[in-house]
């Protein structure tokens, strides 16, 4: 394998991530460096392989995938892997109205720190008219190289 087929192979897993996400979180980034070097960038085609049969060709939808991810991931108090999730939803065309709904359902299946922590994210995404397309990183501060763990797993 040659190093120009491998960076062509990276750099389609990114673009998939950019498709979802606008960005590659930096999770992501971090592991196809580790494959990279590594030798073992085929692992990392496998796992996204898996990913693509769960997620991508899953019958519930790109909308209704990142929904889930947000509600999941603000019941486990990841939060920024669970703002990733909600810009996600919102690119794939939910509302902020549906991340509220996502917020509500979590008060009562994982308590008031799932909610507040859902609210805290939906307000910082309507805090800024670019972040609710997707386009922009509010909670990047937080977010840091997590950004990426809930969806990578």
């Amino acid at each position: 394998m040659t190093a120009g087929s491998s960076l062509g192979r990276a750099e389609a897993i990114r673009d998939r991530y950019r498709q979802v996400f606008a960005t590659v979180p930096p999770g992501i980034e971090a592991r196809l460096a580790v494959a990279e070097a590594t030798g073992r960038l085929g692992s990392v085609e496998t796992i996204e392989q898996l990913r693509r049969v769960l997620l991508a060709d899953n019958p519930l939808g790109a909308r209704t995938q990142q929904l889930v991810h947000f509600a999941q991931l603000v019941a486990l108090g990841r939060d920024g892997p669970a703002r990733l999730h909600a810009r996600g939803a919102l690119r794939a065309g939910a509302t902020p109205a549906d991340l509220v709904g996502v917020a509500e359902t979590s008060l009562v299946t994982s308590g008031m720190p799932a909610y507040a922590l859902a609210v805290e994210i939906i307000s910082e995404l309507l805090e800024t008219p670019a972040a609710s397309k997707g386009d922009a990183e509010p909670g990047a501060r937080r977010a840091g190289a997590a950004a990426d763990a809930g969806e990578a797993q």
